[in-house]
């Protein structure tokens, strides 16, 4: 949500919705961070904290890009392991 506050400054990206799609199908703790972290940007912003809003934002998009990454990557580990054993017939 970009919403304007009393100086004009703009409320940085939450990365909630993303935060949340990397907490169900990627790698649950890192989302959870992301979540708790994307919940203090707005939060921040309202209180008039524009500095700790940016940070709290840079950190959600942070955890959720790492949990993201990691996910993927097991995936493709998993993948692998279920396609050699497979094919290997263990």
């Amino acid at each position: 949500m970009e919403t304007n506050n009393q100086n004009g400054q703009i409320c940085p990206k939450t990365w909630m919705v993303e935060s949340i799609l990397v907490t169900i199908f990627c790698c649950l703790p890192l989302g959870i961070v992301g979540i708790f972290n994307a919940n203090k940007v707005e939060e921040r912003y309202r209180n008039g904290d524009l500095q700790g809003a940016q940070q709290a934002s840079d950190n959600a998009k942070q955890f959720m890009l790492i949990g993201a990454i990691v996910g993927i990557i097991f995936e493709i580990i998993g993948f692998a392991t279920g396609f050699l054993s497979a094919l290997l017939g263990i």
